[in-house]
């Protein structure tokens, strides 16, 4: 059973969640949702609450804000404790709020949902931040919300929730990135997607090699909403994202795009769920992801039409570049359908670069390792191109060439 004791006295987490997890069990790799995963390595006992110190000057944290460039409002988090905070005064007139929160208030109870993980972050999500966009109003500049972590042997539970009022407009970026460290962080996002309002959502995450990162967003879009959710995997030993995204209103869409690049012996591991309960609701994810060297990657995602949702459009595609030898990519898309009338489709595949692009390219004096970088480019171009943010998109490829050199290496 999975125990507090070694977090220390010193950190007061919250008693009704810390007594669910204490009640819970750990997942292991024999369950669906964590089948071939690397959950059966981890050792809490080897990690402790970070302590919320410490600044982002100097770290990559603050290179993104620059390539961002103008923001609405920008909250830095370092170790779990708040290093910068601004908001736009002409948005906070408007009723806009980006803010710490009171962790132990009724807005905070933690999702509806089977994981230990989630209810370990509600127990100890010290400042989780809170982005309010009231009905009606449009955020031009995005919002920022990044964390720093440079405490070894720490644990980190980054805690966001956005709820976008009606007929609302807003971009949001989160980033996470880590010094060298051997640490843990857990992160929760929620996005709730009130009536005819517009998210577009976007995550990088760049954490130092020896980290690893437990992550979970779930999202609720209402009649005739609009989301957008972006993930961009670079860093970490085995970093997890779980996503659940439920259409719950009418006429309601949800897109889900990601980009994963493994090198060394990184593993990225996604599971999605698209989730239909209302009736001419739609649904798109597209995810791509390359590994190289001994790296590893898994998707599993699951199409679930609930009854009711009749005239459904659901789409799940993933697709794999496998650079070497040694590496390896799972691939397992679902469909659970218990209406009529809809349209669904799943597909997967998984290889190496296409030997006649390479062909083209080289038969017209393209050396080799250029020719590769280009089909790679061109592969993870289709969502790149996408990002909301479009001050990201060079660094995002960049950051794409720097991983397909250093597999090579």
């Amino acid at each position: 059973m999975p125990t507090l004791t070694h977090f220390g006295a010193d950190q007061a987490a919250r008693p009704p969640d810390a007594e669910r997890f204490a009640a819970a069990a750990l997942p292991t790799e024999e369950e669906e949702v964590w089948r071939y995963s690397r959950i059966d390595d981890l050792d809490l006992d080897r990690y402790r609450p970070a302590t919320g110190s410490g600044g982002a000057a100097g770290s990559p944290v603050a290179d993104i804000l620059r390539t961002v460039g103008a923001r609405s409002g920008t909250i830095v988090m370092t170790n779990g404790g708040v290093a910068e905070s601004h908001l736009d005064e002409g948005l906070a007139a408007k009723g806009v709020r980006l803010e710490i929160a009171d962790p132990a208030g009724a807005d905070w109870a933690p999702p509806e949902v089977d994981d230990a993980f989630v209810t370990l972050n509600a127990a100890f999500a010290a400042q989780p931040v809170l982005l309010d966009v009231p009905a009606g109003v449009v955020v031009e500049q995005p919002i920022v919300v990044a964390t720093w972590i440079d405490g070894d042997g720490t644990i980190v539970f980054p805690r966001l929730v956005v709820r976008a009022g009606e007929q609302s407009q807003v971009t949001v970026l989160e980033y996470a990135a880590s010094a060298d460290i051997d640490a843990l962080v857990i992160p929760v996002t929620e996005l709730h997607v009130a009536p005819a309002a517009n998210v577009r959502h976007v995550s990088v995450q760049d954490l130092g090699r020896r980290m690893w990162q437990l992550g979970y967003v779930t999202s609720r879009v209402e009649r005739d909403g609009f989301l957008e959710s972006a993930a961009v995997a670079l860093g970490g030993d085995y970093a997890r994202l779980r996503t659940d995204a439920r259409v719950v209103g009418q006429g309601a869409s949800s897109n889900l795009l990601a980009v994963y690049f493994g090198t060394g012996t990184q593993m990225h591991d996604f599971r999605t769920l698209q989730d239909h309960n209302a009736p001419r609701t739609t649904s798109d994810l597209l995810f791509k992801g390359a590994v190289g060297d001994e790296s590893s990657s898994v998707y599993t995602g699951l199409i679930r039409v609930r009854p009711g949702a009749s005239g459904t459009n659901a789409f799940q595609t993933n697709r794999n570049l496998v650079l070497s030898q040694g590496a390896h990519a799972e691939s397992v898309p679902n469909l659970e359908i218990e209406e009529n009338d809809v349209r669904c489709s799943h597909a997967s595949a998984i290889g190496p670069v296409d030997e006649e692009q390479r062909y083209y390219l080289e038969s017209r004096g393209i050396p080799t390792d250029v020719a590769e970088r280009l089909i790679v480019l061109g592969f993870f171009d289709e969502i790149i191109d996408r990002t909301a943010i479009a001050a990201l998109r060079p660094l995002l490829r960049d950051a794409v060439v720097t991983k397909l050199e250093s597999a090579k290496r």
